[in-house]
């Protein structure tokens, strides 16, 4: 069983917390508040450094001493307050760098609303228990044999299908029907590659239809995408050896995420809305005419300060475009705005809980997209960001080689 140390500010008192427990609950962890002496609180607080106005986030910095101080055993932990909550935010970003500098142990946080759902955590839990349980697998480091991973995003359905290290098929259609989808894409891979399905030794799957695949497919490897992103991430920018921070800007979600020789120990995942993802960046390039595919080219062209943007709502985000090409700025202008828009709210949501780690890897399909990694760029203050090739196939790689080590 995996201990799981639940450092909070208010889930109990929004009806959260039994989402909470759900989530946990469902990927077999136990989850726990640490104890704490009365006394110990304003010591901890005082040693801390900054003296929060709420008696629960002092609470949560004392629980947070307890484990950096060896007092309490826990196997990873996760960090809750209120995203309507400034000091919450502070305090939940700051115990989280407190507890990597003075633990081993992985850290996610998380700023939740009064409609959190388990669905919405059962990813990071997922995550933190197999950074923990599957540690000796993470740390594999290369494809052996031939093997396969399948994605089943909220955009795209990918297939990769790997031999002795190399990449040797190919395939992704938009997301339909998950297993109908699954099909095609396997079955069109296994043909660039020259092979059959009874050539495939091991299969692993990921996404957001990974269980349902897994049946289906009897997989191997049925992995959250968190893990096998950060795995496929590294793989193809050849960072399987120490620390990177990697940037995966998706159809639905985002996610930001520290590694350390392949393996998680930190991350971030979501966002406030459709307008820090890839849907936005879709429904830009529908307003002003192209394909997704041509909107990269068109950002680099354009001045992504010409225009204010906002993309904290994808619906305001499109009226400030509508209203940008109504009073006569050009396409290349709203298509590099929207790029920048979207990597500010990026930065300001989730890059900014995390310590950056160079080299900064971005993957996911919209890293094609040439004026989001620019814009990223930029805002970390002209930090470079890779962008492998295969940048959309990262999870799909992570998820073919570690399948492949499933048997070691």
């Amino acid at each position: 069983m995996i201990n799981i140390a639940q450092l909070s500010c208010g889930p109990e008192y929004s009806g959260v917390q039994r989402e909470v427990n759900r989530a946990a609950e469902s990927v077999g962890a136990e989850l726990f508040q640490p104890d704490v002496n009365l006394e110990d609180i304003g010591g901890a607080v005082e040693e801390f450094g900054f003296t929060p106005a709420s008696a629960n986030l002092k609470l949560l910095i004392a629980r947070a001493k307890n484990i950096a101080d060896g007092k309490i055993d826990a196997d990873a932990a996760i960090i809750l307050t209120c995203f309507r909550c400034a000091e919450g935010a502070l305090v939940r970003s700051e115990v989280r760098k407190y507890l990597q500098q003075n633990t081993d142990i992985p850290v996610v946080t998380y700023a939740f609303t009064e409609k959190t759902d388990a669905g919405e955590l059962l990813t990071r839990m997922e995550a933190l228990v197999s950074i923990v349980e599957k540690k000796d697998l993470l740390s594999w480091d290369k494809q052996v044999g031939i093997s396969a991973g399948l994605d089943s995003g909220s955009s795209t359905t990918k297939c990769v299908i790997m031999q002795d290290n190399q990449i040797v098929g190919t395939s992704w259609h938009p997301t339909k029907e998950v297993i109908p989808t699954a099909e095609k894409v396997y079955q069109e891979a296994l043909e660039e590659a020259e092979l059959q399905e009874k050539d495939i030794e091991k299969l692993g799957v990921s996404g957001y239809g990974r269980h349902t695949m897994g049946k289906e497919f009897d997989a191997d490897l049925i992995q959250e995408e968190l893990t096998a992103g950060s795995k496929g991430a590294a793989w193809l920018a050849d960072t399987m050896k120490g620390g990177a921070t990697i940037l995966d800007i998706g159809g639905m979600d985002n996610k930001a995420i520290n590694i350390y020789d392949g393996i998680p120990d930190s991350f971030t995942m979501g966002g406030i809305c459709a307008g820090a993802s890839g849907r936005f960046l879709e429904m830009t390039a529908s307003r002003v005419g192209v394909d997704i595919e041509e909107l990269g080219p068109l950002s680099l062209k354009g001045d992504p300060h010409a225009i204010n943007m906002d993309s904290y709502c994808a619906i305001f985000g499109i009226q400030d475009l509508v209203t940008s090409l109504s009073e006569g700025h050009n396409i290349e202008d709203v298509a590099a705005a929207a790029c920048y828009s979207v990597a500010e709210q990026i930065y300001q949501e989730q890059l900014q809980e995390l310590e950056i780690r160079e080299p900064i890897i971005q993957v996911g399909g919209t890293a094609l997209i040439d004026g989001l990694p620019k814009a990223v760029s930029e805002i970390l203050g002209g930090k470079e960001v890779k962008v492998p090739d295969y940048p959309q196939f990262g999870v799909v790689v992570g998820a073919a080689l570690l399948a492949s080590a499933v048997w070691k």
